[in-house]
C-alpha cells in the first residue's frame, strides 16, 4: 500500500470556504479509493483572533472525521504569514518525530501549496505539484511574481500548458495534464425534472488582477459575469448567482443584477457548511458560469472544479468557453459559450431533452473526472 501526503492550501484556516474544501478532499477520496494510505498535511495560522482559531480548528477537525480521516492529519503551526525556508517544528496534532516518521515513509507528497516551505519539500523522497491555477501558475513563474520550490513532477489541469502554438508558457518544466477530481461516490446522479435554477456559487471581488508588462486587467468573476448582465432577458429559464458579497459597491451591482432578471443570493447561505455546499448543487436545474479572463485570454481549457461536481451530481453546465480541448464536448451534457446568445441557446436545448442531457452530464464525469482515475494517472506518472 502507498502512503501519499496531500498538502492542501489555505483549508483549515478558512472554514467558511466549503467548496474550497472539496477540491482537495476530491483527490484524498480517490488516492483513497486506490488503497493508499492518505495524510492531510497543512500549515495553521496561530496568530490572530483566539476564538476564531478554535472555531476554525474545530471546523476542520470535525470535517476530517466525517470523511475518516482524523486520525490522518499532520497541521504545523505558522506564526507569521512570512515564507520561511525552514521545515516546521511545532504541531497541533502530532509530534515533531512523529511526523518526520510519517514524511521518511512517504512514498509520494502531493503538493498544492505553490510556496510550500523548501525545507518541509525536503523531507519527501518524492514530491509532485499539482498546479490548479493553469495560466495564471505559469504567467506568475515566467515574470518572477512567484517563486515555486523545485519538484521532481508538475501536474496541471490544463491541457495547452506549455503547447506548441499555445499562449501558455512550460517555463522550462515538463507539465503533465490531468483532470480536475470529483469523487464519483460521493457526489452521485440526482434526476429532478421539477429542479427549476441553473445556478452556481461565486466570488463577487475586484482585488484580483494581472499586472504584465504590456497589460493590466481585473481577473475576477465578477467582471466576467458583469458582461452577461442581459442574459436573463434572452431566456425564459430562471438563473440565479450565490455570491460572496461585502462592500457597498457589490450591493449596488446585486441591485442592478436583479433588476435584469437574475436571482442573487449570498454565497454563505448556501456553501457555511459542506452539506449545504452539495446540497445546492444537487438541487439546482444545472449550471451556469463564467470564467475569469485569464483562462480565456490564455486559452487554458480550463473546467472549475465545482463544474465537475455538476456534471457527476447529472447536472448539465453551461460555461463559458475557456479554450480549445481535445475531449470537452459543447452540447452533450456540455455547452461551452462566448456570447449571450450562445448561452441563452444553450439553456434552450437543455431544457428541450433536459434528462438527456442529464445523463449525458454524468457520462463526462465517468469518463473523465472520476477521482479514481485521476489519482491513477498521478501514481503512474509520478511512481511507475
Amino acid at each position: 500500500m502507498s502512503t501519499v501526503v496531500i498538502a492542501p492550501f489555505n483549508v483549515v484556516n478558512y472554514p467558511e470556504g466549503s467548496g474550497h474544501f472539496w477540491v482537495y478532499l476530491q483527490y484524498a477520496l480517490g488516492l483513497r479509493q486506490l488503497g493508499c494510505e492518505v495524510y492531510w498535511l497543512e500549515g495553521f495560522r496561530a496568530t490572530g483572533h483566539a476564538e476564531k482559531k478554535a472555531a476554525a480548528l474545530a471546523t476542520f477537525r470535525a470535517r476530517m472525521e466525517q470523511f475518516g480521516l482524523d486520525r490522518n492529519v499532520l497541521l504545523y503551526l505558522m506564526r507569521s504569514n512570512k515564507p520561511s525556508s525552514k521545515p516546521p517544528t511545532e504541531y497541533v496534532n502530532v509530534t515533531r518525530d512523529e511526523a518526520e516518521a510519517i514524511f521518511q515513509r512517504a512514498d509520494l507528497l502531493l503538493n498544492f501549496h505553490y510556496t510550500i516551505t523548501p525545507g518541509l519539500l525536503a523531507r519527501f523522497r518524492r514530491t509532485a505539484l499539482v498546479d490548479i491555477d493553469p495560466g495564471l501558475l505559469q504567467f506568475w513563474i515566467s515574470r518572477k511574481q512567484l517563486s515555486v520550490p523545485r519538484h521532481d513532477f508538475y501536474f496541471t489541469i490544463s491541457e495547452n500548458v506549455g503547447k506548441p502554438g499555445g499562449r501558455i508558457p512550460d517555463c522550462g518544466l515538463a507539465w503533465i495534464p490531468i483532470q480536475p477530481a470529483v469523487c464519483l461516490e460521493r457526489w452521485p446522479y440526482t434526476f429532478d425534472p421539477r429542479a427549476e435554477a441553473f445556478n452556481t456559487v461565486s466570488i463577487w471581488d475586484s482585488s484580483d488582477w494581472v499586472v504584465d508588462r504590456e497589460e493590466e486587467y481585473e481577473n475576477t468573476k465578477r467582471v466576467a459575469f458583469l458582461e452577461f448582465a442581459d442574459l436573463p432577458r434572452l431566456t425564459r429559464q430562471p438563473l440565479e448567482l450565490a455570491l460572496f458579497l461585502r462592500t457597498e459597491r457589490d450591493l449596488v451591482e446585486q441591485r442592478d443584477l436583479q433588476s435584469r432578471g437574475w436571482r442573487i443570493r449570498h454565497s454563505r447561505e448556501v456553501a457555511d457548511n459542506l452539506e449545504n455546499y452539495q446540497t445546492h448543487i444537487q438541487r439546482s436545474r444545472g449550471e451556469f458560469s463564467c470564467a475569469k479572463p485569464s483562462y480565456i485570454k490564455l486559452q487554458t481549457a480550463w473546467v472549475s472544479d465545482r463544474t465537475v461536481c455538476y456534471l457527476a451530481s447529472g447536472k448539465p453546465v453551461v460555461v463559458q468557453d475557456t479554450g480549445p480541448s481535445a475531449f470537452l464536448p459543447n452540447g452533450e451534457g456540455m455547452f461551452r459559450f462566448t456570447t449571450p446568445g450562445q448561452a441563452a441557446g444553450a439553456l434552450e436545448a437543455i431544457n428541450a431533452d433536459y434528462e438527456h442531457h442529464c445523463r449525458a452530464a454524468r457520462k463526462l464525469a465517468e469518463n473523465h473526472f472520476d477521482a479514481r482515475k485521476v489519482a491513477s494517472r498521478i501514481l503512474d506518472c509520478a511512481m511507475g
